[in-house]
């Protein structure tokens, strides 16, 4: 099944955020460590031109939370957190305010946070808007996707994984993910950043 990209938010033994690219029109991406967290870039700047989605900050670490999403709408949910703004507020705030990717596809803006004992998840569409709240449960996690599992599922899923590395691994690989169609890149956070890029 292709579901485009992924955020997950949960929990192994610690809280963790972790997010991949699968891409059917732009497979050559990867993801980067930067001075503020992880970035999605395009190997060829000269993409940037055909789609202007496809380069974003993915993860950011705030003091209030860590923040996953698949675009621009990191850094205002970032922001936003930063001031103290109440999770959930921030997403609903700046998710309302950017609405769905304006592209071919209408691509969903999708995006979660985790704290030391709450996660959560949110999506706008060009149907609708969701975010939920959950508590954090031992080795398990939510997942929302830009298509297919676009929804806001209130069941958990397993997830395993000891280190950061090991979640970008997991959602490439592991569980419900292997299932998953043509993974490009990933990151996550589980204390420290790790990102994953298969095909490099």
């Amino acid at each position: 099944m292709y579901v485009g990209r992924i955020v997950a938010v949960g929990k192994t033994d610690r809280p963790f955020v972790a997010y991949r690219v699968s891409s059917r029109s732009f497979p050559n991406r990867v993801a980067r460590i930067t001075d503020v967290g992880v970035a999605i870039q395009p190997l060829d700047p000269e993409d940037m031109k055909r789609n202007p989605y496809i380069a974003y900050n993915c993860i950011r670490v705030s003091r209030n939370g860590v923040v996953v999403s698949n675009g621009s709408h990191t850094d205002p949910i970032f922001e936003k957190l930063e001031s103290g703004v109440e999770p959930e507020t921030a997403l609903q705030q700046t998710l309302e305010e950017m609405g769905y990717e304006r592209d071919d596809f209408n691509t969903p803006r999708i995006a979660g946070i985790v704290t030391d004992k709450v996660g959560y998840v949110a999506t706008i569409r060009a149907d609708g808007f969701e975010v939920a709240s959950f508590e954090l449960k031992d080795n398990s996690c939510q997942v929302i996707c830009t298509y297919e599992m676009d929804k806001i599922q209130g069941d958990g899923h397993p997830f395993a994984a000891q280190t950061a590395l090991e979640a970008a691994e997991y959602v490439v690989d592991g569980g419900i993910f292997a299932d998953l169609e043509l993974p490009i890149c990933a990151a996550a956070w589980m204390g420290e950043l790790a990102v994953l890029n298969p095909h490099e």
